[in-house]
């Protein structure tokens, strides 16, 4: 049981319906189309939708109380002992509901942001944390207004430590969620470019991320990448003893060093202990750092954090190495992507051995609005000769391909102008000795293409 409907009644005291304490809400949704159980129904108002237009397939699949917009009508035929709690606005209402929610429950809570890295650093913690307490976290990509508290209201009532993703593309965002969880310990992993379109620069970018401390517990503490000067500790608004910073620089106060990348796991050392992830990468030593760092702080063991790092699952489409046809090594890493992340990913792929051919597929960066030129441009200071062939496909990866050919016309480099053409073009790379890296934002779906490579 999360909580119960005479709760509801002192939260939201404008109600009707039969309301009384042996109504328990066991879960909350938005979704009428999934079964639920004893739940709480929150109807969305959306630009094309109205969740109060469901309340009948809500209650046939579970929903036994919900949250009404006052301004809208109840059905004709509505059954006067349903219980229904009206309020304003069902979007501040979830909010309000999980800010009281997690007041009530009062777990430690780690709130995660950054332009790069920031779902698998919340994998990172989690798996970490979860091995000594009982844990809750961001699932897929409830990271937003409505995400967050639906992760919130998601967690048990016995939770004791919540980790929390928290995304934004405008100022006020990250302010508005770390209000809502009022995290105890909070992570920057990165600036990146991602969302300056809407922010304008590094610097927008680094001020709407640093709003993460806005709703931090007053003794809270902030983990910072320290090899990031928009992140310095003079430039962030809180007591420098609240700010840890972790960097591969030895003035760092958490130093990550001796990083090497082996085929299937990253090696690295923290205070003369060895720590190994199972996932590829620089960046991603620094990443677990960030968990080695939370897990510090709640008293962890070594030995607890490692195996945790050892046995890591993250969510899907990051950095994933599988075998497609006659047994290529393919790498999906087209969740998301920024120019940092993608220079990252194809740095990885350079210091990986064992393959004959490495292959590099690239699709568009989104959302970098007038500086989309220069970012794909900037790419291109990560190729080198490791790289055996380049596709690129996208209108804004033609700036990758003309810098390419540009600065190393020895690359053996195509741009593809038509979708269909991808994947053809890619069959005479299919053996067991090629890597292919595939690397773009979400919106250029390239999961499609490793499905087609896979088949």
């Amino acid at each position: 049981m999360l909580f119960t409907a005479k709760w509801l009644a002192e939260l939201f005291p404008k109600h009707q319906g039969e309301i009384n304490t042996t109504i328990s809400i066991e879960e909350v949704t938005r979704d009428t189309r999934q079964p639920s159980s004893n739940a709480l129904y929150i109807p969305i108002v959306g630009e094309k939708f109205d969740g109060h237009d469901f309340i009948f397939d809500a209650i046939r699949n579970g929903a036994v109380a919900t949250l009404w917009d006052k301004s809208i009508n109840l059905p004709e035929e509505w059954d006067d002992s349903f219980p229904v709690f009206f309020v304003d606005d069902t979007i501040l209402a979830i909010q309000q509901l999980a800010k009281s929610y997690r007041q009530r429950v009062n777990p430690i809570v780690i709130g995660v942001t950054g332009s790069n890295g920031k779902t698998t650093t919340k994998d990172l913690i989690t798996t970490v944390v979860k091995t000594s307490y009982k844990t809750a976290a961001t699932q897929g990509n409830l990271n937003n207004h409505i995400g967050l508290p639906l992760t919130i209201l998601s967690m048990q009532s016995d939770t004791q430590v919540l980790v929390l993703e928290m995304g934004m593309s405008q100022f006020g965002e990250i302010k508005l969620l770390s209000n809502i969880a009022e995290p105890d310990y909070t992570v920057i992993t990165n600036i990146g470019e991602s969302h300056i379109e809407n922010l304008g620069s590094r610097q927008g970018i680094a001020k709407a991320k640093l709003e993460i401390i806005e709703g931090m517990k007053s003794k809270g503490k902030l983990f910072i990448d320290d090899d990031e000067p928009l992140l310095s500790k003079e430039n962030i608004g809180i007591d420098h003893s609240q700010i840890t910073g972790i960097g591969f620089t030895k003035q760092s106060d958490i130093f990550v060093s001796n990083v090497k990348v082996h085929p299937n796991r990253t090696s690295f050392q923290i205070a003369d202990e060895a720590y190994y992830v199972n996932l590829l990468g620089k960046h991603h030593a620094k990443n677990a750092a960030f968990a080695y760092s939370i897990g510090k702080a709640l008293n962890i063991s070594h030995e607890k954090m490692q195996i945790a790092l050892n046995k890591l699952e993250v969510t899907g489409m990051r950095f994933e190495l599988k075998r497609g046809k006659n047994g290529v090594h393919i790498i999906n890493d087209a969740y998301n992507a920024s120019a940092t992340s993608m220079k990252a990913s194809i740095q990885v792929v350079k210091e990986m051995e064992g393959f004959q051919s490495k292959i590099l597929v690239l699709g568009d960066i989104l959302e970098l609005g007038t500086y989309s030129e220069h970012y794909h441009r900037s790419v291109v200071e990560v190729i080198d000769p490791r790289i055996s062939e380049i596709y690129t496909y996208g209108e804004h990866a033609f700036y990758i391909y003309d810098e390419i050919v540009k600065q190393h016309p020895e690359v053996n480099v195509h741009y593809i102008k038509q979708r269909e053409d991808v994947v053809p073009l890619l069959r005479k790379h299919l053996n067991n000795k090629t890597l292919i890296l595939f690397k773009a934002s979400r919106g250029m779906k390239f999961e499609m293409f490793i499905e087609e490579l896979q088949q």
